[in-house]
């Protein structure tokens, strides 16, 4: 297997070759002055099995761009096998038309990958598991569940925690986490009276006294998980933290939840850190690496992914 890496997230690319103690293909991945993306491999890759490793992240069009043009290059170098491997799959919330005229742009991403010379697609916390099933080609969705439970009972007491959903949309994700860790589970029952708003409006469990664990796929403007710890305190939880896998975290984000009531955001590294995450000090930062590294290596030697997650 080899690896190969576009300049969405290097670090993250580097880290997972580093656990794989394999190197990453040598190849310039730059623009020219017009910002048309080129790309040139520097070693033969025939017959090889590349791995790309780039999530799909602001700018979102650019690094979408890259990955295309990284899979097509690497399909007229005549190797074996394509997989794509997108950390943090892009455009996944446009998965469903929620009103009349709009696409499925997670749809459209999917085909255009596949169209690309991707033979395959392996990704973290898909927004919905259904999207899965845009893809014509075999695609595996990691958990970052085994990542976060882990984090959760090295930093936190479990037996004074409980975990929150702050929305019915993501109960499964966070009931599969309080699962592991033997926890209770609350839900915040929440409504979005405009794009990006949202108001609580109900919390189903006892969360008094309790240290709360809010746990969810995405953080994008950080919205939710500042009204969903307001509404956590009031209902007298002692500390609200959350764990979020995508840190998108756009642009005024930090900042807000750097003044916030949140103890501490905990996201991965699905997407390059920004200065702004870097110097809000209650956003920290665990690696996925190892995970997508496993992930990877069975792959290759066509063992069970799955097992990874039971």
């Amino acid at each position: 297997m080899k690896l190969v890496t576009g300049n969405s997230n290097r670090a993250l690319a580097e880290a997972v070759a580093h656990h794989l103690d394999l190197p990453l293909i040598d190849c310039t991945v730059k623009r020219f002055a017009d910002q048309e993306i080129h790309v040139q491999l520097h070693e033969n890759v025939r017959g090889e099995d590349v791995y790309i490793l780039q999530s799909t992240s602001a700018p979102a069009d650019g690094h979408l761009m890259e990955l295309l043009i990284l899979a097509d290059t690497l399909r007229r170098s005549s190797v074996r096998r394509v997989t794509a491997v997108i950390p943090y799959f892009g455009y996944a919330r446009q998965d469903r038309r929620a009103v009349g005229r709009t696409p499925i742009s997670a749809k459209l991403v999917a085909n255009m990958i596949a169209g690309a010379g991707g033979h395959r697609v392996i990704t973290v916390d898909l927004h919905t598991d259904q999207i899965e099933g845009f893809f014509d080609i075999p695609t595996d969705n990691l958990y970052s569940a085994p990542v976060t439970c882990r984090d959760i009972q090295e930093h936190y007491d479990t037996r004074d925690s409980i975990i929150v959903s702050p929305d019915v949309g993501g109960v499964a994700r966070a009931r599969a986490i309080a699962k592991r860790i033997g926890t209770d589970l609350a839900i915040i029952d929440k409504r979005r009276p405009g794009v990006g708003v949202s108001e609580v409006m109900n919390i189903i469990g006892d969360v008094a006294g309790k240290s709360c664990l809010l746990i969810d796929d995405i953080v994008d403007s950080g919205g939710t998980l500042i009204n969903a710890a307001e509404a956590l305190l009031k209902s007298g939880a002692k500390e609200v933290s959350a764990y979020v896998t995508h840190g998108v975290l756009s642009e005024g984000a930090c900042e807000r939840i750097g003044t916030s009531s949140l103890k501490e955001l905990v996201v991965t590294d699905s997407i390059r850190e920004t200065e702004a995450q870097r110097h809000t000090p209650n956003i920290r930062r665990i690696t996925i690496a190892p995970l997508i590294g496993e992930a990877l290596a069975r792959t290759a030697r066509e063992q069970s992914v799955s097992s990874l997650f039971n």
